[in-house]
Formats: structure tokens, sequence, C-alpha cells
């Protein structure tokens, strides 16, 4: 009797479970989900990008880095709490043309998330962490297009009010209720919110603060590889949270959007490390962990839409393409984005949106995705808002930059550049010999 009272309390336990899912309550499952995939997004910035761009960088600024990706984690987190949440998926604060362009201060300080706030099958303050590490990485990853001279406070002011001005705009524009949202525009994980944004910034900041001193001179050798590696290793694992987290759910989305951001990271290191082994007679690892991050970047936006075939074009094409791009714009062009953001980022997050117009389609046999979409009128809204989000990332970064280096001035001078930030800013070397 005892074992039967037992079955019979297990079934109505799963039973209960079942029907409070049903009825739109929070789902064990989907949460615990989206609790591990907030971890892994929160450990692609801590040690991940941390890590990757460390190893890039010259030995006398290795901790400068480290120390820029640890704090930008702590004062977006603030901002965030703050305002940032609800100005970011707050009710409409602002509206032009009937499209919403911003949110509100209703949920200041958070107020509204409590214990008992649901989002979706989630809790409202897990949604709310989950996101707050996308709105961590984005400010994270334009440090590498000014690695290595600009001034520590100066960085921190920048990543403070760019957030503000440009990450939370443009994600209340496509995820929180926002015009481009409204216009059926689809970015499943941040090709545009993250990317594109992220991308602009890096190369504006670059052709702002102009090149390295010896840039044309002699190109910048990673000064430790391994941590390069290391780091973009957990790039990749972390990016099952970004993209697979991204459906706020543990269902076939999330497990699509998991194979197609694998398919095309694999994809796209092989391709780029493929497209340097012919240009240049040797394949290397930086070239492969580079293609991989370009392959991850460009499968965002349609990592929830395309199906495997799809993910394997769009990662052959951001392997190749970034590529190109990486060299037109150190080679040709010139210019000192310090750790390739925008050909990798910018490149990558513009090129995924547009794809995402096509590959996300049913009607394209084996490369079908999941959506029954139009593909012309798809890649119109498509273009419109990667556009938008490119000229309005654009002019405000460019109008930050110009404040601030009037404030307090962006650049450290040419001595503190030899010398290295970790010693000028920190006080602090990252090695002892």
């Amino acid at each position: 009797m005892k074992r039967i009272a037992c079955g019979l309390g297990l079934i109505l336990t799963i039973l209960a479970s079942f029907a409070s899912a049903q009825g739109g309550e929070v789902d064990s499952g989907d949460t615990s989900w989206i609790l591990t995939a907030t971890a892994l997004v929160l450990m692609m910035t801590l040690p991940g990008l941390s890590l990757f761009y460390a190893g890039m960088v010259r030995q006398v600024n290795v901790l400068s880095i480290f120390m820029q990706c640890f704090i930008i984690a702590c004062a977006i987190t603030i901002l965030w709490v703050i305002i940032g949440y609800s100005l970011t998926f707050g009710s409409s604060g602002l509206a032009i043309a009937g499209g919403s362009v911003i949110g509100n201060f209703e949920n200041f300080l958070m107020g509204q998330v409590v214990e008992d706030t649901v989002s979706g099958s989630i809790p409202t303050s897990v949604f709310a962490m989950f996101q707050l590490t996308f709105a961590i990485i984005t400010p994270a990853l334009i440090i590498g297009g000014f690695a290595e001279r600009m001034r520590f406070a100066s960085m921190l002011l920048f990543s403070l009010f760019w957030s503000l001005l440009v990450y939370m705009p443009i994600a209340h524009w496509v995820w929180g209720g926002g015009w481009l949202g409204d216009l059926g525009f689809k970015d499943f994980a941040g090709g545009a919110v993250v990317h594109i944004t992220a991308g602009v910034a890096a190369i504006t900041a670059a052709i702002y603060m102009g090149n390295r001193k010896d840039f044309q001179e002699a190109m910048h050798i990673p000064h430790n590889l391994p941590f390069c590696a290391i780091g973009a290793g957990l790039l990749w694992v972390g990016w099952f949270g970004f993209n697979g987290g991204s459906a706020l759910a543990a269902n076939g989305d999330a497990g699509m959007a998991l194979a197609a951001t694998h398919i095309s990271a694999a994809t796209g290191a092989f391709t780029w490390m493929m497209a340097e082994w012919i240009r240049f007679g040797k394949p290397t690892l930086l070239g492969a962990l580079t293609g991989m991050v370009a392959g991850l970047g460009t499968i965002t936006p349609a990592s929830g839409f395309v199906g495997p075939a799809g993910a394997l074009v769009i990662g052959l094409l951001a392997g190749y393409i970034c590529f190109e791009a990486t060299n037109l714009i150190k080679r040709k062009l010139k210019i000192d984005d310090s750790l390739d953001v925008f050909s990798v980022h910018g490149v990558g997050g513009f090129l995924g949106c547009i794809l995402t117009g096509i590959f996300a389609s049913s009607a394209l046999g084996v490369f079908s995705g999941q959506e029954d979409i139009s593909i012309g009128s798809q890649l119109g809204t498509q273009a419109i808002g990667a556009f938008a989000t490119l000229i309005w990332t654009a002019a405000v970064t460019l109008l930050i930059l110009f404040v601030i280096d009037r404030i307090l001035g962006l650049r450290v001078d040419e001595v503190e550049e030899a010398e290295g930030l970790d010693l000028e800013e920190h006080n602090e070397r990252g090695y002892s010999w």
C-alpha cells in the first residue's frame, strides 16, 4: 500500500506540473534551461571573450583587457537594474509614427520583478538576467576596436552611455515590442542587436581615434595564442546558451538553434582556414579561431529559423566573406580595428540578418527553414532592420566619442601606449618577467 500511495503521489505531482505548465505558469524544464543558458552567456564574456581578446594584444596590455571586460560586466549590471531592463522591455515610452522606439520607466530598479512574476513560462527574474548577459557582452565586444589605446575612464564612460543610447533602444526595437519587431524583422539571438551594433561601434571608434602608432610598420602579433584558443573554445560552448537560450524554452526551436550554431561555427572555421591556406600558403590557428567566431556571429540572427543545410551555407559564406573583409579593412584600407570586431561581428551580423530572409523560408527544399515567409518581402524587411541598426549605431557612437573626447580625452599618450595600459592605467603587470 505504501508503494501504491507513493506511486499515486508521484503521478499527481507530474499531472499538477503539467497542468501548471499548460496554464502559462512557470515550467521547470524551461526555467532550468534558461538558468543554464544565462550562465553560459555570462561565461562568454567572463572568461571567454576576456581570454580571446587578451591573447591577441601585446603582453603589456593583457590585464587591461581582463579589467575592461570585468568592469563592463559590473557597470552594465548596475545600469540594467536601475533603468536598462525597463527601457528595453518596458511598455512604450516614446513612439514615432506609431512605432515604439524605447521603453518607459515603469520597471525602475526592476521594482515589478518579484519572485512570482512570470515571462512566458519562466520567472521574470530569469528572463531579465538572461537578457542582461546580452547587454554585457555587446559593449565588451566593442573594446576590440580600440584595444591598447583608450583610457580606462573613457572606456567606462563610453560603455555606459553607449549601452544607454544604442544597445537599449535597438534591443527594444527588435525584442521589446518596438517598431522593428512590429515590422516583422527577424533576429533570433542578436545579429543586429549585438553584432551589427558592436561591429559598427568598434570601427567607428577605430577610425575616430586613429591607428596604434606602429600599426602600419608592424602588424601586431598575438602574444598568447593558447589564451585565444581557450577563450574561443569557451565562446563556442557559451554560444549554445546565447542562441539556444534565445528560444526562451527547452523545445525544438532551442534544439535546432543549437544544431545550426554548431554547424555554422565549424563550417566558418574550416572555410576561413582554407581561404587563408590558399591565399597565404599556411593555415593558422588564429585564422581558424576567427573563422569560428565569424560563423557564430553570422548564424546568430538566423539560428532559430533555419535548418541544418541552411546553417552550412551560412557558415561557408561567413568564413569566406569575413575573411575578405578583414583583409580589406586592415591591409587595404589600413584601419586599425585592433581585434577585427567590424570584419567579424559587424559584417557577420549584417550578412546573417540578410541571409535569414532567405534561409528561414520553408520553401527551399533541403535548405528550408521553419518560417512560412515570402523571401522577397522578408529580404526587404531584413535590409531595413540591418541598415537602421547600422545608421543609428554609427551616428550615436560618433556623438558619444566626440563628447567624451572633449571631456576626458579618449587616447593615452604615445609614451603610455608604448609602455602598455597594464602599468600606466592599472599599476599592475600581467607577467613577472
